[in-house]
């Protein structure tokens, strides 16, 4: 099975990562799994102040942020991986990557937020569901 990864560095991300570590089902040598996380861009303004360099750099810094402690705990289960990043809005990005790249299962964590709308799903997660037919597990 070719899964997904949906991160974003938050609790919810821990906890899918601890739940899928305690199901091995779904976290195994025999699957491929790509990691994504999705960087929300900077403002054109603060782009064009900045510029390119500084931009690009900061996009990669915030990604390896992310990034790192889920590669740990991956590779401590012995489950290999490819980890990208991309610049954009999260449900977008997760919704386009899961369609082209023709995957089985999308896995990402979901929690609840004020907003009456969002109070099981978060909007990144209702956002995916909506725009996506690609399986989704949703890890609260």
């Amino acid at each position: 099975m070719k899964v997904l990864l949906a991160v974003d560095g938050s609790d919810y991300t821990r906890r899918m990562l601890s739940y899928l570590t305690t199901h091995k089902d779904l976290l195994g040598a025999n699957h491929s799994y790509t990691v994504l996380y999705v960087v929300l861009p900077v403002t054109h303004r603060a782009a064009a102040f900045a510029g390119p360099d500084l931009v690009r750099s900061y996009y990669d810094d915030d990604a390896r942020v992310v990034l790192e402690p889920i590669r740990k705990i991956l590779s401590e289960q012995a489950i290999e991986a490819t980890y990208v990043h991309e610049v954009g809005h999260p449900a977008d990005e997760i919704a386009s990557r899961a369609e082209g790249g023709r995957f089985d299962l999308i896995v990402m964590g979901s929690h609840g937020v004020g907003a009456l709308r969002n109070l099981v799903l978060g909007s990144v997660a209702t956002k995916v569901l909506a725009r996506c037919e690609v399986p989704v597990l949703l890890v609260r």
